[in-house]
């Protein structure tokens, strides 16, 4: 991913009214049972202070039935005029000790202290799933626990301020499990920033290697992108080797992320390499073979072969123009191809992605991969980039994520996605995101809103249905603002507008929202 600075496509969230609080009732006592009781909030109609088969603590007027469900005709809501902090919830008893998991949808108008499902108290470590804000489309959302105690506690909490709203229903409570594979950060800018003298510190602020930082902190994974033969000489074979290595002496697994050019490709832009400029479509498809398999195959001798591959990168419209375009899929496809069977050629278990930044496009992408398999395109996976301020609201990213998952029957992962923890720059290039207007509804440039926003996209992955949802790449954690180390590989005073959302801040220390990677 880069861009030249956009205009942000406006994401209008509706407005939701979410009803008065009514006179609570006496808080019912807690039923035992071993599956959930009245899960969809159908039971009562409109009106009930208390759902049946829930019980309420805390504010409990703030807590209560109303119409407008998800699949039904009424909803739990938590709602009041004042400051309020109440719990709605439901003990199972009598439960086969093993994995579960809850499922529900949500939606959240945001603003509040703290707004999750839980399951507690049932033999282990309280597991807690927060509300995305959502204002008008559902989110659905999972919890899983490890049930030990023949019991647990199935939770709907809000510590809100005044006129803050969730709507929650369709809870369903099976055996299964969840969890995120893939918890990592495309790191591509590390090496030149180390160069020209950049210094990382953990949050304490001890320096220390940023790598060892990153995984101390929970990722597992790391990007690199590989330009062919890029002006500066960073990004290329060479230096993508060399930090392969840092990578797997971490622990840490490997995606490359082949852009076939010699600099930035993505939607806007897909230059061939110059050293490809005059080929034919037949050299072209030999020539994304043998650089693909050169790359791949000395990782693989030097003891770090890559355990997932970008076939492109962000290839909406395709790559390697103008033969590779979209308007010529068969042409396109035959590249792909080309890089796929290269990749398996060096490891077949190395998982082959196409990656698309249509995050929140679900037309867009269907068409894509419609397209692609009817050409005959062969893929293991799906990476799609997710900015919340340029490719709609979490709620499309959701349904096109969930789509892709079960349209191809195959896994899906988020391959960028960032947000800013401050709008100021600390270089002298205006940022790619520098204005209040350009942030999403509900997530401040705040660090606690670059939190927020990584937990969320998390939450939304790991409810991908099936267990097809593998993880998040965040896009440059450590592009810091460092002279020398600019966007443009061929000008060496180009700044950098991206380190407002980067992963260190401004004092190079490690920022809150690292500890994400720890995500289960």
């Amino acid at each position: 991913m880069f861009h030249p600075r956009r205009t942000l496509r406006a994401l209008l969230l509706l407005p939701l009214a979410a009803g008065l609080a009514l006179t609570a009732l006496p808080a019912q006592t807690a039923q035992a049972a071993s599956t959930l009781t009245n899960a969809g909030f159908e039971a009562d109609g409109t009106g009930a202070a208390v759902p049946s088969g829930w019980s309420e603590s805390g504010t409990t007027a703030a807590s209560y039935v109303e119409a407008g469900g998800h699949g039904g005709s009424y909803r739990l809501s938590h709602y009041s005029a004042s400051a309020y902090k109440v719990e709605t919830y439901q003990y199972l008893s009598g439960l086969t000790n093993g994995n579960y998991k809850l499922t529900a949808w949500v939606r959240s108008g945001g603003g509040q202290n703290s707004a999750y499902l839980a399951l507690k108290n049932c033999g282990g470590t309280e597991q807690r799933t927060d509300l995305p804000v959502s204002a008008s489309g559902w989110i659905h959302l999972v919890v899983p626990v490890a049930v030990t105690s023949n019991q647990c506690t199935v939770s709907v909490y809000s510590d809100a301020n005044a006129g803050n709203w969730i709507n929650v229903d369709d809870l369903t409570f099976t055996s299964g499990t969840t969890g995120l594979t893939v918890k990592g950060s495309d790191i591509s800018s590390l090496a030149k920033s180390e160069a020209y003298g950049g210094v990382y510190k953990t949050s304490s602020g001890t320096t220390g290697d940023a790598l060892a930082i990153l995984k101390s902190s929970g990722m597992n994974y790391a990007r690199l992108k590989v330009w062919v033969n890029p002006a500066d000489g960073y990004n290329n074979k060479a230096r993508v080797l060399a930090m392969a290595k840092r990578i797997k002496a971490q622990g840490m697994k490997l995606l490359v992320d082949f852009h076939y050019s010699d600099t930035w490709a993505d939607p806007g832009t897909q230059t061939k390499p110059a050293a490809w400029a005059g080929h034919s479509y037949s050299q072209l498809k030999t020539d994304v073979y043998n650089h693909t398999y050169d790359v791949l195959n000395a990782l693989k001798a030097q003891g770090t072969t890559a355990d997932m591959v970008q076939i492109g990168n962000e290839i909406n419209g395709g790559m390697l123009w103008s033969e590779g375009s979209t308007d010529n899929f068969a042409q396109l496809a035959g590249l792909l191809n080309s890089g796929y069977d290269a990749a398996k050629a060096v490891s077949s278990s190395t998982v082959v992605a196409l990656h698309l930044a249509k995050g929140g496009d679900l037309t867009g992408t269907r068409w894509w991969f419609d397209t692609a398999l009817a050409n005959g395109v062969k893929f293991d996976a799906i990476g799609l980039s997710y900015y919340g301020y340029w490719h709609g609201s979490l709620y499309d990213f959701q349904t096109t994520l969930d789509d892709a998952a079960s349209r191809y029957a195959k896994p899906v992962f988020l391959a960028e996605t960032a947000y800013p923890f401050r709008l100021d720059s600390d270089d002298a290039l205006v940022n790619q995101i520098d204005t209040t207007a350009e942030l999403v509804s509900g997530y401040a440039a705040t660090t606690a809103g670059q939190s927020n926003w990584l937990r969320d996209v998390m939450n939304v992955v790991e409810a991908v249905p099936n267990g097809r949802g593998l993880g998040v790449f965040y896009w440059e954690a450590t592009w810091t603002a460092v002279t020398g180390n600019g966007w443009d590989p061929a000008d060496s005073a180009s700044g950098n507008g991206w380190e407002n959302q980067a992963l260190f801040g401004f004092d190079d220390k490690a920022l809150p929202a690292m500890s994400l990677f720890s995500h289960r």
